[in-house]
Parts: C-alpha cells; structure tokens; sequence
C-alpha cells in the first residue's frame, strides 16, 4: 500500500479531462490509501460504503453514478444518476463473486483508469464482503421465508422508528392491516399448496401496490401490514383500492373466492405503536363488519371514514387526484 501510484488517465475531449488526467499522474498518498480504508471498515451498510469510496474516487474520475449489483439486489450511492455509459467491474474475494459495481458515466473509462480502480476495489472488496454476508443474515432474521415480505420482527422495528420520526418531526405516517376474506377455506378445500400460492400472489400485488418508500409486511397465516410514508390521509384510499382492484383480477384468487378487507388509521404525534395499531386492527374490523372486500380508513383517533369499494361510481377516479404514484 506504501507506493501505490495512479496510472495517466488521458482524455483530451476538455480542459476539465485534460485537468483531471493530471490529476492522475501525482502520486496517491499512502496517508489517503489507508485513511480510505479505515473508513470502509467502519460500517456494515453497503450505501455507506459505497458513498465512502466513491468520495475518494471522484477527484480522479468523473461519473454520475455509482451501484452495487449484487445477489440483495440492486445498491447505489446517495444521489446516484443513470448516464449514458455503463462501466462494468466484477468485485471477487478470494474466489467468491460479490457482485458487479457499475459506473454511469458521460463516456467509456480509459484503459488506464480501469486498472487502477481494479487496484482500489480490492480495497473496497473485503468491507463489501463483511457489508453484504451481515446483510444476508440480516435478512433472514426479518423476512418471511414464504412471501419475501418483512416479518413481524422487523415491523415493529420500522413502527417504533417512523413514530420517533413522527413525533419529533411532525410526519404523519399511516398504518395499513390487511387480511384475506375466505382464505381459511381455500386451504380446508384445497390444500396448504395452494393456499401459499394465494399468500404469495397477495404478497406481489401489495409490492405493487405501493411506492418505495412504504414497506410491506406479513405478519403470519393471512395477515398483512402496510406502513405508508405520507400524511395525506387519501393516500391509503387509493392504495387500498388498487390492492383490491387487483386482488379482483387475479385469477388464483378470483377462483377461489379470496378478497382482501383492509383498515388503516393516520398516526399521530401522541400514538404508540399499541394505540396507532389498535386504531387500524379496529378500523379492520368494522371493514370485515361491513361485509369484507371493503376498506375502512381512521383520519385520527376523533374522525372516521368509511369508504366501500362496491359503492364507488364508476366515473370516480380516485387515483387522478392523489399524491401517490
């Protein structure tokens, strides 16, 4: 690490390039080099390793945008932007494949570049790797197995994190429970076979319910939850109406006679996660009440609305209007 150097990067297409290929023949402190890598040793968080190297990389390089694909998906640093030229580096440890780091860029890295950030990722490499096996583990401690949704365990986690933010930001959120009308009966009449595939086709019709900034759990058997980052109360109408829009066209569940009834309540300030939950649980259950396939919606704890998906004009269009997209 005592003499590592960075190779000429010549580009001749600016006086910017031209600046920064200077750049590129001083030779790196080793202070830098070891500075770098104590600070990707710091974390377990992949974003913040990410934003850590590409800090020390952009005065030698120019992108837009820098990501992480690996087998959790897809990772990138704060405020990363696709531009038109993808440059490509395969991340291994010791024979282990970690993933491809890509840089956007405006055009193609210079062969010289290449290898020296070849030199630098195997700097980044070991801190990704501790970063991304504390990830997996993690995740499996907090995902369901069956649907890939968040479990119970890490719902509580977000519900305590948003009502902090909540009360010392004033930043309502809202808390949607979901559970499925007749499912009981498609796993008496059917088998537990099926009634997984029907768990598992709700799971993706409520990821594609919702933006993603809102999180989605299973709490266990049919049960549901839906933590919805915006204070506008409509919001949960209209999420809570395209979920049972799409619970209707679904054919495993239109054959089967499964709907979903849905309740959610706006948080506020002086909730609890036990009286922000209580308030949707009852909101649930006046929807189940009134017939199921309905949704019931709690403004606050003084001021409740009732909205039934079957009563709606057809010229009602719920969704031109609302903020979510």
């Amino acid at each position: 690490m005592d003499n590592v150097h960075i190779l000429t990067y010549a580009n001749t297409q600016s006086s910017h390039d031209q600046q920064q290929a200077a750049s590129f023949c001083r030779p790196q402190s080793a202070v830098n080099v070891v500075a770098l890598t104590q600070q990707l040793q710091r974390s377990l968080e992949v974003v913040v390793l990410l934003d850590t190297f590409a800090q020390f990389v952009a005065p030698y390089a120019s992108f837009d945008g820098l990501q992480l694909h690996s087998s959790l998906g897809v990772s990138e640093m704060s405020n990363s932007r696709n531009t038109s030229v993808a440059n490509r580096f395969d991340i291994d440890v010791e024979q282990e494949h970690l993933g491809q780091l890509v840089y956007y860029s405006h055009s193609p890295f210079s062969d010289q570049l290449c290898t020296q950030l070849k030199q630098w990722h195997q700097i980044l490499s070991y801190p990704l790797r501790n970063a991304l096996t504390y990830n997996r583990v993690l995740r499996l401690a907090t995902r369901d197995p069956l649907t890939g949704l968040n479990n119970r365990s890490d719902f509580n986690i977000g519900m305590e994190k948003k009502l902090e933010v909540c009360r010392r930001q004033n930043r309502p959120f809202s808390l949607m429970l979901l559970d499925l009308d007749n499912f009981k009966q498609v796993n008496d009449q059917q088998g537990h076979q099926v009634g997984d595939e029907t768990l598992q086709e709700f799971a993706m019709i409520l990821k594609s319910s919702v933006r993603g900034t809102d999180s989605v759990f299973r709490f266990g058997g049919d049960e549901f939850a839906v933590l919805i980052d915006d204070d506008d109360f409509d919001t949960n109408r209209v999420v809570a109406e395209r979920v049972q829009k799409a619970v209707h066209a679904n054919a495993l569940m239109s054959r089967h006679g499964v709907t979903s009834s849905i309740g959610y309540a706006l948080a506020e300030a002086k909730d609890s996660s036990m009286s922000l939950f209580a308030r949707a649980d009852k909101a649930l259950y006046q929807a189940k009440n009134l017939g199921r396939d309905t949704h019931y919606g709690e403004a606050n704890s003084h001021d409740l609305e009732r909205t039934n998906l079957n009563t709606h004009n057809s010229s009602q269009n719920p969704e031109k209007n609302a903020k979510i997209s």
